[in-house]
């Protein structure tokens, strides 16, 4: 049972990977697509926005839909999604066929990774093991975007950029025939306990709107998204079977956490965008060069999660992690926005870069563990859900906040504008902090693993 488990784990993180390296892999190849397409900038930036829209807008439907009808169901349906519109993306004849297949790619990646941390909560009910588990996919999270910024550099330079998404393919059925086989089926609770088909369409509607009006950028699509959310708060308190139930908000933790994940993504997810240009319009990096300069994030982030954060998390507490991540996080952005404008990587990047990867090992998998513990066991798909949609929309949030920084703060540098954006970003980091101390304060089971141990083998 025991490897079982792990197992199961290990194909999560599989399909998790597919999806995260599918984020920043189509990055690097984005010149050739729109040159065989014949795209223009700003039809080329639906590339991109077309597959975020879609992913960010049905986080939080595909996390409840797991409550209701099974998380297994709502994975595999979301695999098979997402690598039958990857085949359509490599073979696209036209513009309009490319972002339309995106746009459903992005839906089945919402999907599949919308329920994983609430399977990884089932699978891993005990501190000890949770804590390893959720070091373990921190691994896959932090390396992903690494290893699809090498992966678009090579692929597009060996081959095409059509072999970005045929890659998918092959691993996209190995993967979902191992789900099939080996998770757990876990029953939902039925439609009819949360079957709110208006509730639906109008969440589902306004945060597709909300991360259009934030990546477009779109006044009218922010006006009708803030109504859509308006409308569907007061759907919800009326609804007899709510598809977000709000008493979910009353848990201090859930609410508290959601928030630093909010601020946190803004100003992590930020620094990649951010960092790109820099690397590339500034210092004259390549696109493999680009990814390969990111590397010491996401080795030092993987490394630290696999071998290290469960045991400090059991040692000091899940909160005291956390906050010591947060700090670490805010010292590496101050060094990048306090550094010189045209510096060396080994001399002025290397350092801050790698505190980076270790803030992000000990901060993100802690705050995973953090969330996911304040929400009642039946709403598990809904919190997982509703964490990695605040996680995404926080993140283009802070894309689209701090490049508008940059370009106002920098006048006529992009160097400039850039650090200034940085600094920012640790502004955002510290006031995660801050929010952390103030909200989620220990005491809680869910902060102290390792007292919760204890309590279970006195008992």
């Amino acid at each position: 049972m025991n490897q079982s488990r792990w197992l199961s784990l290990l194909v999560l993180c599989c399909g998790f990977l597919l999806i995260v390296v599918d984020i920043t892999i189509v990055n690097v190849a984005l010149p050739s697509i729109g040159r065989d397409l014949g795209f223009d900038a700003r039809g080329l930036a639906w590339v991109i926005n077309g597959y975020l829209v879609a992913f960010a807008g049905l986080l939080l439907l595909s996390g409840r839909l797991a409550d209701l009808v099974g998380p297994k169901r709502v994975f595999l349906t979301g695999l098979v999604l997402f690598v039958a519109a990857s085949a359509a993306c490599g073979l696209a004849p036209s513009r309009e066929t490319l972002v339309a297949a995106r746009f459903i790619q992005g839906a089945g990646g919402a999907a599949s990774s919308g329920v994983i941390l609430a399977m990884i909560v089932n699978l891993f009910p005990t501190p000890g093991d949770q804590a390893r588990a959720f070091g373990l996919f921190g691994v896959v999270a932090s390396a992903g975007a690494a290893v699809g910024l090498v992966a678009g550099g090579l692929i597009t330079s060996a081959v095409s950029w059509h072999w970005i998404f045929f890659v998918n393919v092959p691993l996209g059925v190995v993967v979902t025939a191992a789900a099939w086989r080996l998770l757990p089926a876990v029953p939902g609770v039925g439609l009819r306990a949360g079957a709110d088909v208006p509730g639906a369409v109008l969440v589902t509607g306004a945060l597709m709107l909300g991360v259009y009006a934030i990546v477009a950028p779109s006044a009218w699509a922010g006006v009708v998204a803030v109504a859509g959310l308006v409308a569907f708060v007061v759907r919800q308190l009326r609804a007899a079977t709510p598809i977000l139930p709000l008493r979910v908000f009353r848990s201090r933790v859930t609410s508290g956490a959601n928030g630093v994940q909010a601020l946190l993504t803004a100003g992590f997810m930020a620094f990649f965008f951010l960092g790109s240009l820099d690397l590339q319009r500034v210092l004259g990096y390549g696109p493999l060069a680009i990814g390969l300069a990111f590397l010491p994030v996401a080795v030092t982030m993987g490394a630290f999660s696999a071998r290290l954060s469960a045991a400090v998390v059991m040692r000091y507490g899940a909160f005291r992690v956390m906050l010591c991540g947060e700090a670490v996080i805010a010292a590496a952005l101050l060094m990048l926005a306090l550094g010189p404008v045209h510096a060396s990587y080994p001399v002025h990047l290397l350092l801050p870069l790698t505190l980076l990867g270790l803030g992000g090992g000990l901060c993100f998998p802690s705050l995973t563990m953090i969330a996911m513990a304040g929400a009642d066991p039946a709403d598990a798909g809904l919190a997982s859900g509703l964490f990695n949609t605040t996680g995404q929309v926080g993140g283009a949030l802070g894309v689209a906040v701090l490049a508008a920084v940059a370009a106002v703060a920098g006048g006529g540098s992009l160097a400039v504008g850039i650090h200034t954006a940085w600094l920012v970003g640790s502004i955002l980091t510290i006031a995660a902090l801050a929010l952390s101390v103030g909200v989620l304060r220990p005491g809680a089971p869910a902060y102290s693993p390792a007292n919760e141990l204890d309590e279970e083998e006195a008992a």
